[in-house]
């Protein structure tokens, strides 16, 4: 019976999801000045491809995982630039040290809950070293992320195993990326709504080099709610000093790629700039919020092999200092859109202890944005 009342709420919520992704500029709102990408998405950027697996059990378990792939190849054996910048530490950033150190990703990123970041672990090791190639590989370095789902989710259950996670990994595509209450953005909190996974991207004009940024978040934290500018959280009563401040601290994992050739010193400037993107949506990087930002570059000419014949790239070309203010520009503009998208998609909830988050309510967003 329990089987059977599952698979109900699974079906139920693909139902109510497929009908509520509503975003922010089919309503005629937009954010910033350059173009979207064709979906305005993560997978925009060429080759990068997403993963959810969504888990809905019972009354108390609403949780998941999300996977994002910069390449569908062996990302061990083909590892990518990357960089992590740490807007605020409180979190589990798992494989954050050896990015910095060695300025490469070399499997998939896991986002998934605050305790079920060891099973994201074995489940990308596993993934790993069963891939064809990798059969000598010792060493695997998984960069799982996480936020705290354990208002609607019982979290202390650990319901994440790394068959799971595996799952996520093996089910991820290119295309159109589902928001909301997916993946490891099942259980998640915003701003005192309902948050989730969202996505965005920006596509630069030929002029400015015609490179794809793409930005995919997990939102779950606290602060004053602004869309494109305008005080939504103040207006509708959920604000710092009010029960949103009380409900502040969670944390936003931030993911930037871009095909741009940029090595790990400018992709930290990139993720950088991606904290300015969540402060433009009123968030406040509150004392218990853990915000991370991981960045890579899927641009061909940079990956690096395994096991180099080259200690150098060769025929590599690298995008000036002087010519990042534009990506820089992009990366704010899509990590504010994705977030506002994470919590348009978002449908309300109710989860563990019969504790509730309603959505947020669109008909008086769009009252307050007409009005502004």
């Amino acid at each position: 019976m329990k089987h059977v009342i599952s698979t109900f709420l699974l079906i139920l919520f693909a139902i109510t999801a497929s009908l509520a992704q509503t975003r922010p500029r089919q309503a005629g709102i937009h954010f910033g000045i350059l173009p979207t990408g064709s979906l305005n998405a993560i997978t925009d950027v060429p080759g990068v491809k997403v993963g959810h697996f969504t888990k809905i059990e019972g009354e108390n378990i609403r949780t998941g995982v999300t996977a994002i792939l910069p390449h569908g190849g062996n990302i061990f054996q083909q590892k990518v630039p990357a960089a992590v910048y740490v807007g605020n530490g409180f979190g589990k950033l798992a494989g954050v040290t050896q990015v910095q150190e060695l300025g490469n990703i070399e499997t998939p990123i896991i986002l998934t809950n605050t305790l079920s970041v060891a099973a994201g672990i074995e489940g990308v090791v596993r993934y790993s070293l069963e891939q064809k190639g990798n059969e000598n590989a010792q060493s695997v370095n998984a960069v799982v992320g996480e936020t705290n789902d354990g208002y609607l989710n019982d979290i202390r259950g650990m319901h994440i195993s790394p068959e799971e996670v595996i799952q996520s990994i093996t089910s991820a595509k290119s295309g159109r990326v589902e928001e909301g209450n997916v993946g490891a953005g099942t259980g998640t909190v915003c701003f005192g709504w309902k948050g989730g996974i969202g996505t965005a991207s920006r596509k630069l004009p030929e002029s400015l080099g015609g490179y794809t940024i793409g930005v995919l978040v997990q939102t779950n934290f606290g602060g004053n709610l602004q869309v494109a500018g305008v005080a939504v959280g103040e207006a509708l009563g959920k604000y710092p000093f009010r029960d949103a401040m009380e409900k502040s601290d969670g944390s936003c994992m931030i993911i930037v790629a871009t095909d741009a050739p940029v090595l790990e010193r400018n992709l930290e400037r990139m993720a950088k700039r991606a904290m300015m993107g969540l402060a433009k949506t009123g968030g406040i990087a509150s004392n218990g919020s853990g915000d991370y930002v991981v960045a890579f570059s899927t641009a061909e000419g940079l990956r690096i092999p395994y096991s180099a014949q080259s200690g150098t790239f060769e025929n590599a070309e690298f995008i000036r200092n002087d010519d990042m203010s534009s990506l820089f520009m992009a990366v704010i503009e899509a990590t504010e859109e994705a977030i506002i998208n994470s919590l348009f998609a978002a449908e309300s909830m109710e989860g563990k202890d019969g504790h509730v988050v309603e959505k947020l309510p669109l008909d008086q967003v769009m009252n307050l944005m007409k009005k502004n």
